[in-house]
């Protein structure tokens, strides 16, 4: 065959998918996404709204889940303070749903088609509260625990058919991407719409109806009962171009569609304005000659008295409505709530500051009276949890500014520090300049203060270990402390096993604990072991004598 007839030769499947890819991998750069992406891959950083992915388990465990309603709501008791009420209500829909789940699959494996006949409701959840009461916190645990795929969106970025906005269809495609491509796992995930209320029709139900809201919920709808969704959106040029290029290849095909059946649809809002429709339908007195006084309920009440026609009134269609059966109310955080929140939740803020004080070699130690204090200003904020980093960011800023890099290895975060701010952190600073040679020895001192005060024996560390841990933060750019907080996190395990075997409640570490932790743990405890072994045998021996 000539050059000539080579050259006219159709081009292979492989070279088709070369010359594909190099095109696609030319324009990626300025090829846009028109059609709603909820990432974006060319710099793979997500949206500030997307929460980070959750850890999936294998689909099995989905078809094993054993949850009760009390363990749901225990485990989320630990991130979330307050919201009893909303709690048990997600707690028993999401248990109610993936037991139906469950059960569906049983019966399709022993049935087939013959399960299809099964009658279910969905309990797709609205939740209606304040911001940042907790709402997206909650789902995203409950998501974590069960171990499926999590989608969080707003819903002021949808349109009905993806020209304006995003495509509400992308919702269940993204379910796919956090599954890792596992469309079996992802027909069980949770899709999450935030700002739900921003959808209702302007002027609830009067002229100048919001067709684009409407449209989204129309197509909401169909998601939330069940029908099929293309795996690869036809009108995203990339996506199919991608699966062109793969289309040759050797994998096997995947599912072409997800069946949003199995998939739990819960939205939020904040609902302003839908006060007023429901105060107006309560408090309402017939006209007469009835005098009676109209019933005065506060907004926490007013909410539990909210009815599906009040929803209607307010913008949404009927039977968008009617696909979230489930109504629940996260109320309004108090002073009391910010405390708790602080001091209880496994999120806690605080300890958030700590690590970031602690980076820098400074024990940050938030007392009672401050506080008392954060939470009464985060409360005078009005946008929920999110206050607590606006009061305790505004307090702590000029002290994380001055402090790092001098001497300073304490901070003591009191009333009087928020109270007498500038007197206070001028006190510090003239402290910081001075020339401390101790400095890392008050660091080590700070460590092994907070760790026998802790756990009830004596840690110390001898000269070398010193010389090692000073050396270590030098080579390494991190702080005495942090050094100590992780390569001795778990020590009081081990030495509680010596003191057991020994009665030995003092201990020191030397060069070598700090360049090997774990190795000298080890050797102490090996030679704990055989130091109670030989006295039992000495004693036995005495005893036979």
């Amino acid at each position: 065959m000539s050059d000539k007839d080579k050259d006219n030769q159709p081009p292979t499947p492989e070279e088709m998918q070369k010359t594909l890819k190099d095109l696609f991998d030319k324009m990626g750069s300025g090829m846009s996404m028109p059609f709603g992406s909820f990432v974006d891959e060319q710099r793979g950083e997500p949206e500030d709204d997307e929460p980070e992915i959750v850890q999936t388990k294998e689909i099995d465990s989905i078809h094993e889940f054993d949850l009760k309603p009390r363990e749901v709501k225990s485990h989320l008791d630990r991130y979330v303070i307050r919201q009893d009420d909303a709690k048990k209500a997600l707690s028993i829909a999401v248990c109610d749903h993936y037991n139906h789940a469950k059960h569906f699959k049983a019966l399709e494996d022993e049935h087939g088609e013959g399960a299809d006949t099964l009658e279910y409701q969905k309990q797709n959840v609205m939740v209606v509260g304040p911001t940042g009461v907790g709402k997206t916190y909650l789902i995203k645990h409950i998501a974590e625990l069960i171990g499926v795929p999590f989608v969080k969106a707003d819903a002021t970025k949808f349109s009905e058919t993806g020209y304006v906005g995003g495509d509400v269809d992308d919702l269940v495609r993204e379910l796919v991407r956090k599954a890792d491509g596992n469309v079996d796992l992802a027909e069980y995930g949770i899709i999450y719409i935030d700002e739900i209320d921003k959808l209702a029709s302007k002027g609830g139900g009067s002229f100048g109806k919001d067709v684009s809201g409407r449209g989204v919920q129309t197509t909401l709808l169909k998601l939330m009962e069940e029908t099929e969704v293309p795996v690869s959106n036809p009108m995203d040029m990339k996506g199919q171009m991608m699966s062109m290029i793969s289309g040759g290849g050797s994998k096997q095909p995947t599912k072409e569609n997800i069946n949003t059946r199995n998939i739990l649809f819960i939205v939020s809002g904040a609902f302003s304005g839908l006060d007023k429709i429901v105060s107006k339908r309560v408090q309402s007195t017939p006209i007469g000659f009835q005098t009676e006084e109209r019933e005065e309920v506060v907004d926490s009440e007013l909410f539990k008295k909210v009815e599906t026609q009040d929803f209607i009134d307010f913008g949404f269609e009927a039977e968008f409505i009617g696909r979230l059966p489930v109504r629940v109310v996260c109320e309004k955080l108090e002073k009391k709530d910010f405390v708790s929140i602080m001091k209880f939740s496994e999120g806690s803020i605080l300890r958030q500051y700590e690590r970031e004080f602690e980076a820098y070699g400074i024990h940050a130690k938030f007392k009672d009276s401050a506080i008392e204090k954060v939470a009464e200003f985060a409360e005078k904020e009005n946008t929920g949890a999110r206050a607590l980093m606006t009061v305790l960011a505004k307090i702590l800023r000029d002290f994380k500014f001055e402090l790092p890099g001098t001497s300073i290895t304490e901070l003591i975060i009191d009333a009087d520090l928020i109270e007498n701010h500038d007197s206070v952190i001028e006190k510090y600073r003239k402290e910081g300049l001075k020339v401390n040679l101790n400095k890392v020895k008050l660091e080590i001192d700070s460590f092994t203060q907070e760790f026998n005060s802790k756990h009830g024996m004596t840690m110390e560390f001898d000269e070398e270990a010193v010389t090692t841990l000073a050396e270590l933060s030098s080579l390494q750019g991190r702080s005495v402390l942090q050094i100590c907080k992780s390569k001795f996190k778990d020590y009081q395990f081990g030495l509680k096993l010596i003191h057991g075997n020994t009665g030995v409640n003092e201990f020191t570490l030397t060069k070598e604990a700090v360049e090997d932790a774990d190795k000298f743990l080890s050797n102490m405890l090996v030679q704990s072991y055989d130091a109670a072994k030989e006295s039992k045998n000495s004693s036995a021996e005495n005893i036979t004598e």
